[in-house]
Formats: C-alpha cells, structure tokens, sequence
C-alpha cells in the first residue's frame, strides 16, 4: 500500500474542515449527520472519520480552527479588528477571518456550552486561545503606552470579548451591519490611552 504524503493528509483534513463548517452552520450540530457531512465534504464517512474519531470530535476540531484563524489576527492586530473583519467581509472571502458559516458554528458552539456538560469540559481545553492572544495583544498596547492603564488587562479582554459575543449574536440574527463601524470605533476609543495635552 502506497504512503500517503503529510500535504495530502492536511488537505484531506482541510476539506473536511471546510466542508464540515458549512454542514454545521447550516443544519446545526444534530442536523450535521452523517450523510450531510458526506455530502458536504464530497468524501465517504469512512474518510472523514478516518481523520476525525467522531462528529464531535471533528465539531470541536472545527471551532479549534476558527479560534486559532482568529486568534492569529488578534495577536498582530488585536480583536476589534476581527470584528471589523466580520463586518466588511461576512462570507470570509479575504481570509483573514472565518465568514458567516463561522457565525453558524460559533452560535452551535454556545448552545452546546449551555445544554452539554460534558462538551462544556472538552471546550474550555481549547476556549483559552483567542482570550490568551487578546490578553496578550492589550499587555503589548499597554507597554508601548496605547492602552488605558486605570483598567485591568483582564477587564478589558472580558470586555472586548462580550463586544464580540454581541456582535456574533447581532449578525446570525440578520440585523443590519452597515452601521456598525462607530460603534466598533467607540469601542476601540474606549480601551485606548488619552494623552492630556
């Protein structure tokens, strides 16, 4: 049997990544079986669960990757840049973050927070990501002399991180975003450092 090369293995997973992603912000976690995830992917179950040990496992791996895509653009530009990224680009065309299937997946992500236990458990193993980069990018703003320093590092990423719940909520219900630009300016005014003079 012929080796199968480490660049096909993470395509492989790549594809039922984003596959997967679209499944779930369509049908919901439950509504995700296994025949759609087949469909969407274009791969057999065999395949998928060949990479993935089972449909939680994969949901998981899901939101790990969203989180880590974020997370990267959180540790260079901080998170109300990805919220200003969802906004100008809600499908995830530019790649900077994920599109709407994210908004899909993240809202899955927070049902399944309230209702599961035990999914509970598993994702607060991976939750600290985009906190941990966001609490990182403000201690780096508040050592160069950007950052409001009468607030607590951890009151301000709790803080932002609520924006950002809101602003998930505020897009998956269809609300309107051509707005929302001042209020994400208001927000980032709120955490930067005024100089007297």
């Amino acid at each position: 049997m012929p080796r199968v090369s480490s660049d096909h293995l993470q395509a492989r997973r790549r594809q039922i990544l984003d596959g997967s992603r679209a499944c779930f912000a369509r049908h919901g976690y439950e509504g995700a079986t296994v025949r759609r995830l087949e469909e969407a992917t274009g791969l057999s179950r065999g395949a998928i669960f060949h990479h993935f040990k089972d449909k939680e496992s994969l949901f998981l791996a899901l939101a790990e990757d969203d989180a880590e895509r974020m997370a990267d653009v959180v540790a260079q530009q901080g998170l109300v840049q990805v919220m200003r990224d969802l906004l100008s680009d809600p499908h995830g065309r530019q790649g900077s973050v994920p599109g709407a299937e994210w908004l899909g997946t993240r809202l899955e992500v927070s049902r399944r927070l309230r209702t599961d236990a035990e999914f509970r458990s598993r994702w607060a193993q991976r939750s600290e990501q985009l906190t941990a980069a966001t609490r990182e990018r403000l201690r780096r703003q508040r050592r160069s002399g950007n950052l409001r320093d009468d607030v607590d590092v951890d009151v301000l990423t709790s803080y932002l991180e609520l924006v950002l719940e809101g602003l998930v909520s505020h897009l998956a219900m269809g609300f309107p975003a051509d707005d929302l630009d001042p209020v994400l300016d208001l927000v980032e005014e709120s955490v930067r450092r005024h100089r007297n003079g």
